[in-house]
């Protein structure tokens, strides 16, 4: 990665509710509730969260318990969990942040990979290499905000949750910085 900050994009209202997050998502994205489970999922949560030393922001947690791993415009991949394979989550969050740690952070920056304080711990990426990850700065995981590392280089933060980031990104809220346009059709993976 290198040090090219474009800017911070900022919702016009923060959404803390995760169901209100997963609505504006299901708006945004044409088709997706086609693919929404009919009860909530059971996650073993305390599992995930001890293998990977933090807890994770409601609306991620909301989000997987709805729904299976989707891709949207076949261009993001929304990897999350599925019901008995918990011990497996640590697994992939730790190869993605192996990749960020072989990228050359810029720790004075504040570019530094999880479990820096306030490090970046990745949750989706594209099939182009761009990365979306939190940044785990704030006192709860529900203050914590998105990085988009873009293939190119550039990088850029999204002061809101990643439910609410993709809504935003799906229904043109958010300008996509370094990433390619997509149509927000959602395929299950």
């Amino acid at each position: 990665m290198t040090n090219d900050l474009i800017e911070t994009q900022r919702p016009k209202c923060r959404i803390t509710d995760p169901a209100e997050a997963l609505a504006a998502l299901e708006r945004a994205i044409p088709g997706l509730v086609d693919y929404r489970r009919s009860v909530p999922a059971v996650l073993d949560w305390t599992l995930v969260e001890e293998s990977l030393g933090t807890a994770l922001p409601s609306d991620y947690k909301y989000l997987a318990e709805w729904y299976p791993t989707f891709a949207i415009g076949d261009y993001i991949l929304v990897s999350l969990p599925d019901p008995g394979e918990e011990h497996l989550v640590h697994r992939g969050f730790q190869s993605t942040l192996d990749v960020l740690v072989d990228a050359s952070l810029e720790p004075d920056l504040g570019l530094q990979a999880y479990p820096a304080p306030g490090g970046l711990l990745p949750w989706s990426e594209s099939d182009e290499s761009d990365k979306f990850m939190w940044s785990t700065a704030g006192e709860t995981p529900q203050e914590w905000f998105v990085t988009v590392a873009g293939r190119g280089g550039a990088w850029w933060h999204y002061e809101g949750g990643a439910v609410q980031f993709l809504a935003e990104l799906c229904d043109s809220t958010l300008e996509p910085w370094g990433l390619r346009i997509f149509d927000p059709e959602v395929t299950p993976c």
